[in-house]
């Protein structure tokens, strides 16, 4: 998949956006025992701030970003595949885009956290070039922060 297809989201996808966020994390709502901070979000104000993206597709959102400068790093949010297009290469795709946009923006690095009992993320990440930087709880949740260096 090409990133050029990744585009910024506009407020007639936030309704998509929510569905495909729920959807993605869906599968770690019993592992966790609440509902994972991604879903929480408030998608009307990211959308208004400028910094939600989405990959589309015929059959609607296949995939979310959100993501911001922060310093001299680009920091991801969020990263949220549909489930029924896991597997396909999105998350890679949509990896490839943040650090694009990072480089773009002459950034250091990038940034990002998973919540701890997410397990499967940590060979992703790892795979991609992020090293574990620390673990605590962040907002009632047990966050594992990591980072990409870019220099």
């Amino acid at each position: 998949m090409d990133i050029t297809a990744i585009r910024q989201a506009q407020e007639a996808d936030r309704d998509a956006i929510v569905v495909c966020v729920q959807h993605a994390y869906a599968r770690y709502l019993l592992r966790i025992g609440k509902q994972p901070a991604p879903v929480l979000a408030d998608y009307n104000a990211l959308i208004a701030q400028e910094v939600v993206y989405v990959l589309p597709g015929k059959e609607g959102v296949r995939g979310v970003l959100v993501m911001m400068p922060q310093g001299t790093s680009m920091f991801v949010e969020n990263i949220a595949v549909d489930p029924r297009f896991q597997g396909q290469g999105l998350g890679h795709t949509l990896m490839a885009f943040v650090e694009q946009q990072a480089r773009a923006k002459q950034l250091d690095e990038i940034r990002l956290y998973t919540n701890e009992l997410m397990t499967e993320n940590f060979p992703f990440y790892h795979k991609l070039g992020f090293e574990e930087e620390s673990r605590y709880a962040q907002d009632g949740y047990r966050r594992v922060f990591l980072r990409k260096r870019l220099l």
